[in-house]
């Protein structure tokens, strides 16, 4: 980096963007990496709370160890418990054989437990015990069995409204809110965007796709925008541009024809 710029953690991090706000990222980051602390990423959708949960994993001292995502808004609220604490053969019906749960698979490594504030309320209340008590029984299992995982927690959600509604539990919230680490939204960070396009330039021509360049006029463009769906949105439009786009050179004239189409949907 710059002299006068914080350096990231480490430079193989992939995360991109020298922005003042993920300057402020980078220093979280790298004080979090040392420690074994409960985080809480929050964020909108689009950020990439899963890969900084990612990186907080690799560049830490559980590395050796599996790293484990759950999406608690995937599941099935019946199957959540069977999910995260694995089921014993005959526990119920369709119950075959035994199943490992994901804090049997992220034993002395990280689980994240994304989309946290999806979670039923039930599943909190055996949630926090379990974080209380560092023990858990699977679904239809009588041994207590032993865990010790760095539980990352992630949300689009303000869990601090949802405890308030009565929709989360308080306890838990500060349970898991140990270390709080809010990932800013892309239109907080619109400096980032070039260094943004030009990494996904690069990944889409590493997968076969044509190489492109956006002109300064396009990326002006981008800039503008306001990036609802965030990080992500703005890799599915260069993905499709790149694939889709006639020339090699990218005008602004087909970025606004994009724009166009995304906010008509």
């Amino acid at each position: 980096p710059a002299p006068g710029e914080a350096a990231a953690p480490d430079e193989s991090l992939p995360i991109i963007g020298r922005s003042p706000a993920m300057q402020e990222t980078y220093r979280l980051i790298a004080r979090l990496v040392t420690t074994d602390l409960s985080v809480l990423i929050t964020g909108e959708s689009g950020t990439g709370k899963e890969l900084v949960a990612r990186v907080l994993h690799d560049h830490g001292s559980r590395r050796r160890g599996n790293f484990v995502a759950i999406n608690m808004a995937a599941i099935p609220k019946e199957l959540i418990e069977s999910e995260l604490f694995g089921h014993e053969k005959g526990a119920f019906t369709g119950a075959t054989t035994r199943q490992a749960g994901r804090f049997e698979q992220a034993d002395h490594g990280t689980l994240l437990l994304d989309e946290i504030g999806d979670m039923p309320f039930e599943a909190q209340t055996r949630l926090l015990r379990v974080l209380q008590e560092g023990e858990y029984t699977s679904v239809g299992g009588r041994r207590p069995i032993r865990t010790d995982v760095r539980i990352i927690a992630a949300t689009n959600h303000n869990l601090r409204r949802l405890v308030e509604q009565g929709l989360f539990r308080e306890d838990l919230y500060y349970r898991l809110n140990v270390a709080p680490l809010r990932l800013p939204a892309l239109r907080e960070r619109t400096a980032d965007i070039p260094d943004l396009v030009r990494h996904f330039l690069a990944e889409a021509a590493a997968a076969g796709l044509p190489h492109k360049v956006f002109e300064p006029a396009a990326l002006d463009r981008l800039e503008r925008y306001g990036w609802p769906g965030n990080v992500r949105e703005l890799e599915n439009l260069v993905r499709r541009v790149t694939a889709l786009a006639a020339d090699d050179s990218i005008g602004a004239d087909v970025v606004d024809a994009e724009l166009a189409d995304a906010s008509d949907t």
